[in-house]
């Protein structure tokens, strides 16, 4: 290639290369201003709310008692099952009476011994004490006569005692109920070896009826608004009641982390019979509250934050709030925002400090 046609390569190149630049440059634009971001937006307004808390439950028996033999032995009969209305006295299960009937025997025959005993020291008294009378006979063997009816006198009552303890003993082996009531639990079978004081029937007395919950911790620092719970029984809530809280439970359950309340009923409808479910309502003490979507909802170093509007420049800030309860769909604010204030309840995810926005106002809830 000659070195003209290489120059005037060169030359195109340049022109080309500052005709490109130039159009650059006139393209050039001021970059262009942050665009403010579209946020709804509720006025902050404190209103009184009730906190309403719905627990299922069960009725169960005011009083229930658990039913044991008081002696060992093997079970020949049960004669209650679960679910049988019991009468107080009534006989449940008996146990083989065979040793204590024998034990009975046994102090039956000690008695007869020491009466016998005691007549013969009672005759040989009251020979001494008249012989004494005549001085025919000396003061020691009056006085071994008195010590010998006393000594005979002293083993017939503890023969009557053991007497009384064997009969005792016999009647152990029938278990009877104690009150009216239904059988709600019974752990006798029959050829069954039992050890005393080992539970046979549980007995839920006839009488009042209490209803069991299992409340969350945090619900019973909420001090309900009225002393009475309103119960329902959940298959037809048209049959209703009322009762008292009588008595919280001092553990919590691993478990489920609940308390175990118990409300004692103020009547017992007869639909409410024992394991039914029942619905208790209760409501809290009214608090002024302000009530936002959970939408609005940040966080601040760790903390529930909500973005508020000012109103002279529509740029916003984040505020740290304190949350008095979490529901579905909102959340319940106590403390952090003033009343009137404008709180962003929608597109916070895109927002910084000072940040620009067009607000779309939203009526509060």
């Amino acid at each position: 290639m000659s070195e003209k046609r290489k120059l005037r390569r060169s030359r195109w190149w340049l022109v080309s290369f500052a005709a490109l630049a130039l159009t650059s440059c006139e393209g050039e634009t001021k970059p262009p201003e942050t665009a403010k971001v579209a946020v709804r937006t509720q006025s902050a307004e404190f209103v009184d709310h009730r906190q309403t808390v719905t627990l299922t439950g069960e009725v169960v028996a005011h009083v229930q008692t658990n039913l044991s033999f008081r002696v060992s032995g093997q079970i020949t009969e049960w004669l209650a099952d679960v679910g049988s209305h019991v009468k107080a006295g009534e006989v449940l299960a008996r146990i083989d009476p065979s040793e204590q009937k024998a034990d009975v025997e046994a102090a039956e025959a000690a008695v007869r011994a020491a009466e016998a005993q005691v007549r013969q020291a009672s005759s040989a008294f009251e020979r001494q004490k008249s012989l004494l009378a005549k001085n025919s006979t000396t003061q020691e063997a009056f006085d071994q006569a008195q010590t010998a009816l006393q000594t005979a006198q002293g083993s017939l009552d503890s023969s009557k005692a053991l007497l009384g303890t064997s009969r005792d003993a016999l009647s152990y082996t029938e278990l009877k109920a104690d009150a009216d009531g239904i059988v709600t639990v019974r752990n006798a079978e029959t050829g069954q070896v039992v050890q005393a004081a080992q539970t046979m029937f549980s007995v839920a007395r006839d009488g009042p009826r209490d209803a069991i919950f299992d409340v969350y911790e945090s619900l019973l620092f909420e001090k309900p608004a009225e002393p009475k719970i309103q119960l329902a029984l959940v298959s037809d809530p048209s049959v209703k009641t009322e009762g008292a809280i009588s008595e919280v439970s001092p553990t919590i359950d691993t478990t489920t982390g609940t308390v175990r309340v118990k409300i004692a009923m103020d009547t017992t409808p007869d639909r409410m019979t024992l394991g039914a479910p029942v619905t208790g309502f209760a409501s809290s003490t009214p608090a002024k509250l302000i009530i936002l979507p959970w939408t609005s909802l940040s966080s601040l170093d760790g903390q529930p934050a909500v973005w508020v509007v000012d109103g002279k420049d529509s740029t916003v800030s984040r505020k740290p709030v304190k949350v008095a309860s979490y529901e579905t769909g909102r959340v319940l604010i106590s403390e952090g925002i003033a009343k009137g204030e404008t709180v962003v309840v929608e597109g916070a995810k895109m927002l910084r400090p000072g940040q620009s926005v067009d607000v779309i106002k939203e009526q509060a809830q």
